[in-house]
């Protein structure tokens, strides 16, 4: 069988301290709970209720605001204590939530009523994917009603991608969901491409999980849609956007199969596409990778949205020492948690906690020039000589404008590899950020 992958260097590695990924494990239901009205890539939603208010499970507590905004959910019943000023971190600040939780469950434990939605349009699939505030469960969780809504274009060619492609070992919460919810992607996936008119779905499957992309195939021939299989390369960053077209171009044009433009979705998403539109819920839990040198047991865990990181690590026995470093998503791209009450969001897909020795290993030091960087960038920059003007331009020297780095996706590559761990990937997009 052919892998396709992209051709320009990147990397293969492994972490020790990321979680076993052939289970997952049910995290406690959080007493209290924080829920932002930010977890996508717009605006922050507008509350629909204030503090004193009964909420129930699943119930709407902030209504989106437009077009990259989505609606936001209670995740418990309870009472919501107060408003809180939220920083996410990213840095942007938003309200949230703070929800004691009280009183009767009406879908946990409850059997769930299962909709058909063969007979439904496009137009009414989309208008549950946007009630039920469904994000793709990564990045800056664009919401999905408005990423199918831009493909209705009447194009002939148009195919939806299910990325299984697991080149960074800390997504191995998607891996755990993909092989304990396959049914649930499947028909996600089915959902997806009939919402956005779309005519093919075409599984991306990295080569390591060969028998998993054979699974996920035959479960799709119960579908009406035309389906295949494309095994990729294992090397980071293959699921980036970019590194992922240049694979389904190749194998487009050596099987003369036309899949025009593309719609990238991942598991995680496609499992809360179904919950949306076959069970008539929002996202609630979200499967969670958590480890790192500090945590004495680390497990991928099933996490309702809005329970604290505190608690997460915690249900993993608590920590061997105390973390010099706590960040959530990849190390990659990971972003710097400093408070144990940051909560679980839509997009968190893993939380990690390093101790004293493994952070003193990665403080920053001065540039060898060995080129490493250079070695495994996947679009051929120079990040050094990037990193530098970007220095350069932040330290006021308009000489230095690295508007030259426009190429750069922020990947992660040349700072992993960075034997004297400067952080290349992280400044370079703030210094082209700002000359933008």
């Amino acid at each position: 069988m052919n892998i396709y992958s992209f051709p320009r260097v990147g990397i293969s590695f492994d972490d020790p301290t990321v979680p076993p990924r052939d289970s997952s494990t049910i995290a406690f239901l959080p007493a209290l709970s924080v829920i932002p009205l930010l977890q996508h890539a717009g605006v922050p939603a507008k509350p629909t209720v204030a503090a004193g208010d009964l909420v129930r499970e699943g119930m709407l507590v902030g209504r989106s605001q437009g077009p990259l905004s989505a609606n936001v959910h209670a995740t418990v019943p309870g009472r919501v204590i107060r408003e809180v000023s939220w920083k996410n971190a990213e840095g942007r600040i938003c309200d949230a939530l703070l929800i004691r939780m009280g009183g009767g469950f009406e879908l946990l434990g409850k059997k769930e009523t299962a909709y058909s939605w063969a007979d439904l349009s496009p137009h009414e699939l989309i208008r549950l994917i946007a009630e039920f505030g469904i994000v793709e469960m990564e990045g800056p969780g664009r919401p999905v009603a408005a990423v199918l809504n831009c493909e209705k274009t009447g194009k002939r060619d148009q195919s939806l991608v299910v990325r299984c492609v697991f080149d960074d070992p800390w997504l191995a919460s998607d891996y755990t969901l993909c092989r304990e919810r396959l049914k649930e992607v499947v028909e996600g996936s089915a959902i997806a491409a009939r919402a956005g008119r779309l005519n093919r779905i075409v599984f991306a499957v990295s080569h390591r999980e060969k028998e998993l992309g054979r699974k996920l195939l035959s479960e799709a021939a119960s579908y009406k849609f035309p389906s295949s299989l494309v095994i990729t390369g294992s090397r980071y960053p293959q699921h980036n956007q970019r590194e992922m077209e240049l694979a389904l171009r190749t194998y487009e044009r050596r099987k003369g199969i036309l899949l025009g433009s593309v719609v990238v979705l991942g598991p995680a998403t496609l499992a809360a596409i179904y919950g949306a539109v076959k069970l008539r819920k929002p996202v609630l839990d979200r499967y969670v990778a958590v480890g790192g040198s500090a945590v004495k047991n680390p497990q991928v865990m099933k996490v309702r949205i809005g329970t604290r990181i505190g608690e997460v690590f915690a249900e993993c026995g608590g920590f061997v020492d105390k973390p010099e470093r706590m960040a959530s998503g990849s190390p990659f791209l990971g972003q710097a948690v400093t408070d144990l009450d940051e909560p679980v969001i839509k997009t968190t897909y893993a939380v990690f906690a390093i101790l004293g020795r493994q952070a003193m290993e990665g403080r920053a030091r001065n540039c060898i020039g060995c080129g490493e960087c250079r070695a495994v960038c996947p679009v051929g920059l120079d990040p050094e000589e990037l990193f530098k003007r970007a220095r350069r331009f932040q330290n006021g020297d308009q000489a230095g404008s690295p508007r030259a780095s426009a190429g750069c996706h922020g990947c992660g590559c040349c700072e992993l590899v960075c034997p004297s761990r400067l952080p290349l990937s992280q400044v370079i997009a703030g210094g082209n950020s700002h000359a933008g």
